[in-house]
């Protein structure tokens, strides 16, 4: 069974930086294609970034780009966020899902971009 838990989360001020790390098993995680997904709260799930099997290639939506980095340990199983510059809008609960999936079954990480 494909078993995703994500982690990392918390409240963070503008400008500031967090980490978020999902934790894989039940798959063979370095075949895979990871995607983290966010979804505002009142609002529909939006894509954040993929990244290859590899490490590579790494894609961003326009919104994150500069701002967020996407990663991944296979050793570990598991994949990271790096959110930096922080911005209110940021706020969500942020989900990591196999390549291809489009709704995510874990319980998510929120983020809260505060002062």
């Amino acid at each position: 069974e494909v078993q995703l838990v994500e982690s990392g989360g918390g409240l963070v001020q503008p400008g500031g930086s967090l980490r978020l790390s999902c934790a894989a098993s039940g798959f063979p995680f370095n075949r895979f294609g990871m995607t983290w997904l966010r979804q505002p709260p009142g609002k529909q799930l939006e894509w954040v970034s993929t990244i290859g099997s590899t490490g590579e290639p790494t894609t961003y939506a326009a919104s994150v780009k500069g701002r967020f980095t996407i990663s991944r340990d296979n050793a570990k199983n598991t994949l990271y966020l790096q959110l930096s510059s922080l911005r209110p809008e940021d706020t969500a609960v942020y989900y990591c899902v196999q390549f291809g999936i489009d709704r995510p079954r874990s319980q998510g990480a929120q983020v809260t971009v505060s002062s």
